[in-house]
C-alpha cells in the first residue's frame, strides 16, 4: 500500500498543528462558532445532534493492520468504544470531545491518516473497488489511479471552494462494486482496440434529493491524460456550477441544465488548453505510485484445498458462509473474504474497539497485514489462503463477525439517521434492526437470494436508498417518522434509480411492507430468478397491489 514520504508526513502534521491552534482559539472564545465552522469542516469535524462527529478518510478503503489498531485505540480512548464505517469508505467517530480532536488527528497522523477533505465543498475521499488488485476480471488496479487523484486533489488551490462537495470513484472491473455511476465523476478503466489503458469518464451522477445516473462525457480517455481531463471537468464546473442554491449546486444539475453535449464541448475546449500546461504526470511518477501496489509474494499453491472442501461439507454453517462471503481471487489457492458488519440486530457498519483490534490481528495472521472497507459498510480480507479460511471463520465467529449474509436481505446499508444526524428526519438503525430480525432465518435469506436493501434517514441519501433493490427513505410527517418505499434501484454496472411505490408507511408498518414485497416476489419469480430480475420483468404493479390493494393501488 502507499507509504507517506517526507512531504506527505509534514503535510498532515502541519495540518494537525494548525487545527490545534484553531480549536484552542475556539475554546477560548477568540473564534465564534460561525468563524470556526468552516475550519472544523475542512478537518472532517461535524456538529451533530448530540455531539461532534469526526469523519476520517480511508483512501480507496485500504487500511493496514497498524492503522486499524489505531482506529480501535481512538474509539476506546476518545469515543464510546465503537466506530461507524460509512458508504464512502470513511470511518466516523460519533462522540469525540472538541478539546480532544487535535490529539485524535495527531494520533491519526502517526499512522499516515487524516480527516482532511472529508467535509466541505471540495473533492472528497476518492473511492475504489474493494477487490482492486485481486479481482480475476480486473483490467487494472483502480487503487493506483485513486491514489494519484488523491494526491492531485489534496488542498488543490483551485478546487478547495467548489460550488458543492465533489465525489469521484474509480473502478477497474467489468462488475462495478463502487456505485461509479452515482458519483460526480465516475471513472471506468478500459482498454482500446490497441490494448492501451484509458477511462470512460462519466459526469453528473449522484443521489440526494435529485438522484441522477452519470452521463458519459468521454468514451475513452488515454490514461496518461487523466489529471488534465479531471482538471478540465472541475474547472468548467467551478466556473458554471450554481452557487445561489445549494440544492442545485452539484454538477449533476449543471449537466442536466446544460446538456451533456454542450458540457462535453466545454470540457474538451478547456482540456485542449490544459494538455499543454504539464499537469499530467510523467510515466516515471506513475510507475513510482504503481510501485506501492505491486502484488505481494503469493505462495504457489493448488487451487483445490482438500480440507477447505471437506469442512464445507462437514459444517453446513461454514459452507453457507463460504457461499455468501467468499469471492474468487486471481491467484490460485487464495480467496477474498468479506466480513459482514451486519449481525442480526446490530447497527449496520458499526464495529467495537475490541472487534477492530481483533480484525487487525487476524489481518496480520491471515491476510498479509491489510484489509479493505467496502462502500456497503463491510470489511474485506483480500489475500486469504483457502487452507486458512476455516480457521479464520472460527476466529471471526468468536468476535461475532461470521454472519453469512453478504448480498442478502439482512446485509442492509444504513446511514446513522436520527439517532445521530442533525439533518435526518427519521431513524434508520432501528428500522434496519427490525428488518434484520424479521428475516433472521438464514435459510429464508438464502431462499430469497441476492437482494440489496438500503435505508436513508433523510433525502440526502447517505444510505443510498435510491440505489437499493428495495429502498427506504425516512420522512417527517407532521412530527412523526414515516418511511417511503422505492423498488428497482441498482448500484452496479446496470445502475438504476428506484421508483416510489406509493404513500409512505408508518414506523409500525414499514417492516410488514418489506415483508409484503418479499412475499410478492417469491410468488411471482421464475426458477432461480433474482429479485431485481423479477422486478425488471414484471414492473412495479404487482408489488403496488400487494402493498395497497386494488383500489389504493389505482390511486397511489
Amino acid at each position: 500500500m502507499y507509504q507517506y514520504d517526507d512531504f506527505d508526513q509534514s503535510f498532515v502534521s502541519e495540518r494537525v498543528s494548525q487545527f490545534r491552534d484553531q480549536v484552542a482559539r475556539r475554546m477560548s472564545g477568540d473564534l465564534t462558532e460561525e468563524e470556526f465552522r468552516p475550519l472544523r469542516l475542512m478537518n472532517g469535524l461535524y456538529l451533530q445532534l448530540h455531539a461532534y462527529m469526526l469523519r476520517v478518510a480511508i483512501p480507496y478503503g485500504l487500511l493496514s493492520s497498524t492503522q486499524m489498531r489505531k482506529l480501535a485505540q481512538i474509539a476506546r480512548t476518545y469515543d464510546r468504544g465503537y466506530a461507524h464505517f460509512t458508504t464512502r469508505q470513511n470511518i466516523q467517530f460519533n462522540w469525540p470531545r472538541l478539546e480532544d480532536t487535535p490529539d485524535i488527528l495527531e494520533e491519526l497522523a502517526s499512522v499516515e491518516m487524516h480527516a482532511i477533505q472529508t467535509s466541505g465543498n471540495c473533492i472528497r475521499n476518492v473511492t475504489a473497488d474493494q477487490f482492486a488488485g485481486v479481482d480475476p476480471e480486473e483490467l487494472d488496479d483502480s487503487r493506483v489511479w485513486a491514489e494519484l487523484i488523491r494526491q492531485w486533489s489534496s488542498l488543490h488551490p483551485e478546487f478547495s471552494f467548489l460550488p458543492r462537495k465533489f465525489k469521484i470513484a474509480v473502478t477497474g472491473s467489468p462488475h462495478d462494486r463502487t456505485a461509479v455511476k452515482f458519483h460526480d465523476i465516475g471513472l471506468i478503466l478500459k482498454r482500446n482496440a490497441a490494448g492501451e489503458a484509458g477511462f470512460e469518464v462519466l459526469v453528473g451522477g449522484g443521489l440526494g434529493r435529485t438522484p441522477m445516473i452519470g452521463r458519459t462525457v468521454r468514451e475513452f480517455l488515454p490514461a496518461a491524460y487523466l489529471l488534465s481531463y479531471l482538471e478540465a471537468v472541475l474547472r468548467v464546473y467551478n466556473q458554471l456550477g450554481r452557487r445561489d442554491n445549494k440544492f442545485k449546486a452539484r454538477i449533476k444539475i449543471l449537466v442536466h441544465e446544460t446538456g451533456i453535449e454542450k458540457l462535453r464541448d466545454l470540457v474538451e475546449a478547456e482540456w485542449e488548453g490544459l494538455k499543454a500546461e504539464g499537469i499530467d504526470l510523467p510515466d516515471e511518477e506513475l510507475q513510482r505510485v504503481r510501485g506501492h501496489f505491486t502484488d505481494p509474494e503469493y505462495e504457489n499453491i493448488s487451487d483445490q484445498d482438500h480440507t477447505f472442501q471437506v469442512k464445507q461439507f462437514e459444517n453446513p454453517t461454514f459452507g453457507r458462509w463460504v457461499r455468501s462471503n467468499l469471492a474468487p481471487h486471481k491467484k490460485p489457492g487464495y480467496a477474498v473474504v468479506n466480513i459482514s458488519l451486519k449481525p442480526i440486530g446490530g447497527a449496520p457498519g458499526d464495529a467495537t474497539a475490541a472487534q477492530m483490534e481483533a480484525i487487525a490481528d487476524l489481518a496480520d495472521e491471515y491476510s498479509l497485514g491489510e484489509l479493505r472497507v467496502a462502500h456497503e459498510q463491510n470489511l474485506v480480507f483480500a489475500d486469504v489462503k483457502k487452507s486458512d479460511v476455516y480457521a479464520l471463520w472460527q476466529r471471526l465467529d468468536e468476535i461475532q463477525l461470521s454472519t453469512p449474509n453478504l448480498g442478502l436481505i439482512s446485509d442492509i446499508i444504513a446511514c446513522p439517521g436520527l439517532d445521530y444526524c442533525s439533518l435526518a428526519n427519521a431513524r434508520s438503525i432501528p428500522v434496519a434492526q427490525r428488518i434484520q430480525r424479521r428475516f433472521a432465518d438464514i435459510k429464508r435469506q438464502f431462499d430469497i437470494g441476492p437482494l440489496t436493501l438500503n435505508i436513508s434517514g433523510c433525502i440526502n441519501a447517505c444510505g443510498h436508498h435510491h440505489a437499493g433493490h428495495i429502498g427506504i427513505l425516512g420522512v417527517d410527517r407532521r412530527g412523526e417518522e414515516y418511511y417511503q418505499l422505492t423498488l428497482g434501484g441498482s448500484a452496479d454496472e446496470n445502475a438504476a434509480i428506484g421508483k416510489i411505490v406509493g404513500p409512505a408507511f408508518s414506523s409500525a408498518e414499514i417492516v410488514n411492507a418489506v415483508e409484503a414485497v418479499i412475499e410478492t416476489f417469491l410468488k411471482l419469480r421464475k426458477d432461480s430468478e433474482t429479485f431485481i430480475d423479477a422486478y425488471r420483468r414484471v414492473g412495479v404493479t404487482p408489488f403496488k397491489k400487494a402493498l395497497f390493494g386494488e383500489k389504493q393501488h389505482a390511486a397511489a
